[in-house]
């Protein structure tokens, strides 16, 4: 089955794909925008697919079978932006997506405790073998303080200080491995009233813990520049994001290239799933798509 992408309508709207022009999906995950992309773009147009989960990889290689050489599949990570374009003599770029959110299959077929409906190793990584950082090594390692603070600000999560304390109390009886254990640990350490919200009581810290264990902020205050760069004129950049801080850093980028004359955003509050969608699909809850088109030269 393929993952169901978010957006996917507001997608082509704001991209606006054209016959023979080239799209650089840098989070292609199971080819679902691409694959609209594509087809309005034949017959000569191309798209460099980029993820850095070598799974994602391969379960977008179907696209090869309807789309032939029209697809380009890169395992890598978006941060190395310019350097895979140069890599793969690709160009002239028309239009890039950046969709952040992860897809079903990664929340739960992935075995990397990623998802906490399942009990698993507390790994976390989209790519074993680009990182060494682990969910386990930084839960199980790290000071205190350090804990507290990426969960504060990567989870934006109230109880951070809590929690950081109940899991430093917790690893002196013996290394926390599983998701499960996370779970107990965090239920314990809050409140009984946190438990019945409207998001589980343990999204926010596990949330914080994947954005550190691949350093997901850093790769899009990255990647963000290389875009625009990458572009031609014309070319339209649309990112979404699925939590407050990826959306105000592309809201920062986007605001910061405007006032440099650099581009125009196409999206002056964010875009968001419409109630048919979200009936239809759950994960669009918190996405939020902005868009803006770069400038040509004066």
């Amino acid at each position: 089955m393929i993952h169901a992408a978010v957006l996917k309508k507001q997608v082509l709207e704001y991209l606006d794909p054209k016959p023979n022009e080239n799209f650089i999906d840098c989070t292609i995950g199971e080819g679902d925008h691409a694959e609209e992309i594509l087809r309005n773009i034949g017959p000569e147009g191309k798209v460099l697919g980029i993820d850095l989960d070598h799974q994602q990889i391969s379960a977008s290689q179907w696209l090869h079978v309807q789309f032939k050489d029209r697809i380009i599949l890169v395992n890598d990570s978006y941060a190395n932006l310019s350097k895979i374009i140069e890599r793969k003599i690709f160009g002239p770029v028309n239009g890039i997506l950046l969709d952040l959110g992860m897809s079903s299959a990664q929340l739960e077929g992935m075995h990397k405790g990623f998802s906490f409906q399942i009990d698993q190793g507390l790994d976390m990584r989209y790519n074993d073998e680009m990182n060494y950082m682990t969910a386990e090594k930084i839960i199980n390692e790290w000071p205190e303080e350090k804990i507290e603070e990426i969960l504060k600000n990567y989870g934006e999560e109230k109880f951070s200080k809590r929690i950081a304390k109940a899991i430093v109390e917790q690893r002196k009886q013996g290394r926390i491995k599983t998701t499960f254990q996370l779970i107990e640990i965090i239920k314990d350490s809050t409140p009984s009233e946190y438990w019945r919200g409207r998001i589980h009581y343990a999204t926010r810290t596990f949330q914080a813990l994947r954005i550190a264990v691949n350093d997901e902020l850093e790769n899009l205050k990255r990647a963000l520049p290389q875009a625009m760069s990458a572009l031609a004129p014309d070319g339209r950049l649309i990112v979404i994001s699925f939590h407050s801080l990826e959306d105000r850093i592309v809201k920062n980028f986007f605001n910061s290239e405007s006032k440099k004359g650099i581009i125009k955003i196409l999206t002056k509050k964010p875009i968001t799933a419409s109630r048919d969608e979200l009936g239809k699909n759950y994960r669009a809850r918190s996405a939020k798509l902005r868009a803006a088109i770069k400038n040509s030269p004066r």
